[in-house]
Protein backbone atom coordinates (compact mmCIF):
# COMPACT_ATOMS: atom_id res chain seq x y z
CA UNK A 1 0.00 0.00 0.00
CA UNK A 2 1.48 3.26 -1.29
CA UNK A 3 1.24 6.26 1.71
CA UNK A 4 0.91 9.72 0.24
CA UNK A 5 2.65 11.44 3.12
CA UNK A 6 5.39 14.43 3.89
CA UNK A 7 8.75 12.56 2.92
CA UNK A 8 10.45 13.24 6.05
CA UNK A 9 7.44 11.33 7.98
CA UNK A 10 7.55 8.49 5.12
CA UNK A 11 11.08 7.91 6.11
CA UNK A 12 11.01 7.94 9.65
CA UNK A 13 7.55 5.90 9.76
CA UNK A 14 8.57 3.44 7.28
CA UNK A 15 8.83 0.54 10.04
CA UNK A 16 4.78 1.19 10.90
CA UNK A 17 3.65 1.62 7.46
CA UNK A 18 4.85 -2.05 6.65
CA UNK A 19 3.71 -3.38 9.96
CA UNK A 20 0.47 -5.55 9.81
CA UNK A 21 -1.74 -3.61 12.05
CA UNK A 22 -1.50 -0.43 9.64
CA UNK A 23 -1.55 -2.62 6.85
CA UNK A 24 -5.65 -3.35 8.30
CA UNK A 25 -6.33 0.59 9.22
CA UNK A 26 -7.25 1.51 5.32
CA UNK A 27 -8.72 -1.93 5.14
CA UNK A 28 -11.28 -1.05 7.92
CA UNK A 29 -11.93 2.44 6.74
CA UNK A 30 -12.99 0.86 3.25
CA UNK A 31 -15.09 -1.41 5.04
CA UNK A 32 -16.89 1.09 6.81
CA UNK A 33 -17.29 3.23 3.28
CA UNK A 34 -18.51 0.06 1.84
CA UNK A 35 -20.88 -0.13 4.65
CA UNK A 36 -22.24 3.44 3.82
CA UNK A 37 -20.80 5.17 6.88
CA UNK A 38 -19.26 8.66 6.73
CA UNK A 39 -15.96 9.04 8.01
CA UNK A 40 -13.83 12.47 8.89
CA UNK A 41 -11.62 14.13 7.71
CA UNK A 42 -11.57 13.54 3.53
CA UNK A 43 -8.72 10.65 2.96
CA UNK A 44 -6.75 13.67 1.28
CA UNK A 45 -6.34 15.28 4.37
CA UNK A 46 -6.01 12.30 7.03
CA UNK A 47 -2.37 13.01 7.00
CA UNK A 48 -2.57 17.20 6.94
CA UNK A 49 -0.64 17.39 10.09
CA UNK A 50 2.42 15.47 8.79
CA UNK A 51 2.02 17.09 5.27
CA UNK A 52 2.06 20.43 6.79
CA UNK A 53 4.16 20.05 9.74
CA UNK A 54 7.29 17.92 8.00
CA UNK A 55 9.49 15.67 10.32
CA UNK A 56 12.72 17.89 10.74
CA UNK A 57 10.50 21.44 11.10
CA UNK A 58 8.55 20.11 14.29
CA UNK A 59 9.32 22.68 17.22
CA UNK A 60 6.28 21.90 18.77
CA UNK A 61 3.28 18.97 19.67
CA UNK A 62 -0.27 19.66 20.11
CA UNK A 63 -2.35 16.52 20.76
CA UNK A 64 -6.09 16.17 20.52
CA UNK A 65 -8.12 12.78 21.01
CA UNK A 66 -9.82 12.44 17.15
CA UNK A 67 -11.27 14.62 14.59
CA UNK A 68 -14.40 16.95 15.26
CA UNK A 69 -16.96 14.54 13.96
CA UNK A 70 -19.37 16.78 12.68
CA UNK A 71 -19.61 17.69 8.93
CA UNK A 72 -17.25 20.21 7.41
CA UNK A 73 -15.19 20.31 10.74
CA UNK A 74 -12.87 18.26 10.47
CA UNK A 75 -9.38 18.65 8.17
CA UNK A 76 -6.53 16.71 9.51
CA UNK A 77 -5.28 19.25 12.58
CA UNK A 78 -6.59 18.56 15.84
CA UNK A 79 -8.53 21.38 17.44
CA UNK A 80 -8.51 23.23 14.11
CA UNK A 81 -11.75 23.81 11.88
CA UNK A 82 -12.32 24.30 8.03
CA UNK A 83 -12.32 27.43 6.84
CA UNK A 84 -16.15 29.39 7.51
CA UNK A 85 -17.12 26.84 10.39
CA UNK A 86 -17.77 28.58 13.26
CA UNK A 87 -14.96 27.56 16.29
CA UNK A 88 -15.82 25.05 18.72
CA UNK A 89 -15.98 25.65 22.40
CA UNK A 90 -11.88 24.19 23.34
CA UNK A 91 -11.14 26.27 20.39
CA UNK A 92 -12.83 29.27 21.45
CA UNK A 93 -10.72 28.90 25.15
CA UNK A 94 -7.51 28.45 23.36
CA UNK A 95 -8.12 31.93 21.68
CA UNK A 96 -8.93 32.84 25.09
CA UNK A 97 -5.75 31.95 26.23
CA UNK A 98 -3.87 33.10 23.74
CA UNK A 99 -5.12 36.61 24.52
CA UNK A 100 -4.82 36.78 27.61
CA UNK A 101 -1.04 35.54 27.47
CA UNK A 102 0.13 37.36 24.91
CA UNK A 103 -2.04 39.71 23.94
CA UNK A 104 -3.15 38.39 20.37
CA UNK A 105 -6.97 39.27 19.44
CA UNK A 106 -9.36 36.06 19.25
CA UNK A 107 -9.80 35.98 15.43
CA UNK A 108 -12.50 35.08 13.60
CA UNK A 109 -11.72 31.81 12.01
CA UNK A 110 -10.22 28.36 13.37
CA UNK A 111 -8.54 27.61 10.98
CA UNK A 112 -4.77 26.71 12.33
CA UNK A 113 -2.95 26.04 9.33
CA UNK A 114 -0.79 29.03 9.52
CA UNK A 115 0.67 27.04 13.02
CA UNK A 116 1.26 24.50 11.17
CA UNK A 117 3.11 25.53 8.75
CA UNK A 118 5.89 27.54 11.62
CA UNK A 119 5.98 24.21 12.91
CA UNK A 120 3.40 23.61 15.41
CA UNK A 121 2.43 19.55 14.88
CA UNK A 122 -1.61 19.51 15.32
CA UNK A 123 -1.53 15.73 16.12
CA UNK A 124 -4.73 13.69 16.63
CA UNK A 125 -4.41 10.24 18.70
CA UNK A 126 -6.84 9.02 15.98
CA UNK A 127 -6.59 10.47 12.44
CA UNK A 128 -10.34 9.73 11.18
CA UNK A 129 -13.29 9.12 12.86
CA UNK A 130 -16.76 8.43 12.10
CA UNK A 131 -19.59 11.12 11.68
CA UNK A 132 -21.29 12.10 14.80
CA UNK A 133 -19.62 9.42 16.54
CA UNK A 134 -16.51 10.52 18.61
CA UNK A 135 -13.76 7.62 19.30
CA UNK A 136 -15.12 5.48 16.84
CA UNK A 137 -11.86 4.89 15.44
CA UNK A 138 -9.86 4.88 18.76
CA UNK A 139 -9.26 0.87 18.51
CA UNK A 140 -8.51 0.42 14.91
CA UNK A 141 -4.76 0.92 15.50
CA UNK A 142 -4.14 4.63 15.18
CA UNK A 143 -3.56 5.35 18.66
CA UNK A 144 -0.48 2.58 17.96
CA UNK A 145 0.71 4.52 15.27
CA UNK A 146 0.41 7.85 16.83
CA UNK A 147 2.07 7.02 19.64
CA UNK A 148 5.27 5.65 17.69
CA UNK A 149 5.09 8.87 16.28
CA UNK A 150 5.67 10.77 19.17
CA UNK A 151 7.99 7.93 20.68
CA UNK A 152 9.95 8.85 16.99
CA UNK A 153 10.01 12.84 17.72
CA UNK A 154 11.02 12.45 20.96
CA UNK A 155 14.03 10.12 20.13
CA UNK A 156 15.16 11.26 16.82
CA UNK A 157 14.66 15.17 17.81
CA UNK A 158 15.72 17.62 20.79
CA UNK A 159 14.27 20.82 21.80
CA UNK A 160 10.27 20.14 21.63
CA UNK A 161 7.69 21.77 23.50
CA UNK A 162 4.83 18.94 24.01
CA UNK A 163 1.60 20.52 25.14
CA UNK A 164 -0.53 18.25 27.13
CA UNK A 165 -3.79 19.41 27.55
CA UNK A 166 -6.16 16.86 29.70
CA UNK A 167 -5.81 13.88 31.15
CA UNK A 168 -5.76 11.49 28.04
CA UNK A 169 -2.75 13.64 26.07
CA UNK A 170 -0.93 13.54 29.66
CA UNK A 171 -1.02 9.58 29.28
CA UNK A 172 1.44 9.78 26.43
CA UNK A 173 4.16 11.96 28.74
CA UNK A 174 5.62 8.37 29.13
CA UNK A 175 6.53 8.11 25.45
CA UNK A 176 9.07 11.23 25.97
CA UNK A 177 12.33 11.73 26.81
CA UNK A 178 12.08 15.10 28.76
CA UNK A 179 15.78 14.92 29.27
CA UNK A 180 15.53 15.98 25.80
CA UNK A 181 12.39 18.03 25.62
CA UNK A 182 9.95 20.45 27.63
CA UNK A 183 6.42 18.91 28.26
CA UNK A 184 4.13 21.52 29.73
CA UNK A 185 0.54 20.09 31.33
CA UNK A 186 -2.90 21.78 31.89
CA UNK A 187 -6.32 20.99 32.12
CA UNK A 188 -7.98 20.57 28.50
CA UNK A 189 -9.94 23.55 27.50
CA UNK A 190 -12.93 22.22 26.92
CA UNK A 191 -15.61 24.40 29.33
CA UNK A 192 -16.27 21.09 31.49
CA UNK A 193 -12.49 22.00 32.17
CA UNK A 194 -11.00 24.69 30.92
CA UNK A 195 -11.53 26.58 34.48
CA UNK A 196 -9.48 24.06 36.71
CA UNK A 197 -5.95 24.93 35.08
CA UNK A 198 -5.82 25.57 31.46
CA UNK A 199 -6.97 29.46 31.05
CA UNK A 200 -4.38 30.80 33.27
CA UNK A 201 -1.62 28.27 32.24
CA UNK A 202 0.46 30.76 29.76
CA UNK A 203 1.50 27.69 27.81
CA UNK A 204 1.81 30.04 24.76
CA UNK A 205 4.90 32.50 25.91
CA UNK A 206 6.30 29.72 27.74
CA UNK A 207 6.46 27.92 24.38
CA UNK A 208 8.54 30.96 22.92
CA UNK A 209 10.33 30.96 25.88
CA UNK A 210 11.83 27.67 25.66
CA UNK A 211 12.52 27.43 22.23
CA UNK A 212 14.11 31.20 22.32
CA UNK A 213 16.44 29.63 24.91
CA UNK A 214 17.14 26.84 22.57
CA UNK A 215 18.08 29.60 20.06
CA UNK A 216 15.03 28.00 17.75
CA UNK A 217 12.54 30.60 16.38
CA UNK A 218 9.50 31.49 18.23
CA UNK A 219 6.13 30.95 16.99
CA UNK A 220 3.80 33.60 15.80
CA UNK A 221 0.49 32.92 17.47
CA UNK A 222 -1.24 35.75 15.37
CA UNK A 223 -3.77 34.28 13.00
Amino acid sequence: MEIKIEKGWKEVLKGEFKDPYFQNIPIHLKTEKEQGKIIYPLGSLIFNAFDKTPFEKVKVVILGQDPYHGKGQAHGLCFSVSNGIAPPPSLLNIFKELRDDVGIPIPNHGNLTYWAEQGVFLLNSSLTVRAGEPMSHSKIGWARFTDSTIQLLSQKRKNIVFLFWGKFAQEKIVLIDERKHCVLKAAHPSPLSAHTGFLGCKHFSKTNEYLISCGIDPINWHL
